[in-house]
């Protein structure tokens, strides 16, 4: 693999929080500078479980970025840009949307910054507990869900959800690494190997 100078050698730890839903659900991922933002897109998918049917945006300082024909404001396209070249060494934090209409925002931390020494792979590195289920009205109707998931006297109770049962509390990073790894199988071009700096 080519390495890239300056920036693209950067490597990102990122911790990302889904917010408005407590306690709360959380991963930490180890990213390289030059993965494009477009990836990191699909990252955040595969951290989190989401099935990437609906639409997205990076907002990162007064930027927003995504895939400009999604939407009727001005959006930054986000394939030609490296999480190295948005970010820099100063942006401590910034933000994914997913889904406008349950809009899910997962605020997003650059706990470090490092030089690259081997760090080109994508890593999970830690988190906590499962997604809420797509389509479950955002954080106040997941609050809602997990209220009736909880409450075997709820009229609404449920302990199962389409493909198998549902644990809150469930987070299995082994799993999380495995469908990361699958990613660049797939064909995926996760790190940009052209970046110039």
């Amino acid at each position: 693999m080519k390495r890239s100078r300056g920036t693209g050698q950067w490597v990102y730890v990122l911790k990302i929080v889904l917010r408005g839903v407590r306690p709360p659900v959380w991963r930490r991922v180890q990213a390289p500078g030059s993965v494009r933002l477009s990836m990191l897109h699909e990252v955040i998918q595969t951290l989190f479980g989401w099935t990437d049917t609906h639409l997205h945006l990076f907002q990162i300082g007064t930027t927003s970025f995504g895939q400009p024909d999604d939407f009727d404001e001005v959006v930054t396209g986000e394939d030609g840009i490296t999480l190295a070249q948005a970010l820099g060494k100063r942006v401590r934090r910034f933000s994914y949307v997913y889904d406008f209409g349950n809009h899910w925002v997962h605020d997003i931390d650059v706990e470090k910054v490092l030089t690259d020494s081997g760090g080109e792979r994508l890593l999970c590195l830690a988190g906590r507990r499962h997604r809420p289920p797509e389509d479950c009205g955002g954080p106040r109707g997941y609050a809602e869900f997990l209220a009736a998931w909880r409450n075997p006297r709820h009229p609404e109770h449920v302990r199962e959800r389409p493909g198998g049962s549902f644990d809150p509390e469930e987070f299995d990073i082994a799993a999380v690494t495995r469908s990361l790894a699958r990613l660049t199988v797939i064909g995926l071009t996760l790190v940009d190997q052209r970046v110039d700096d």
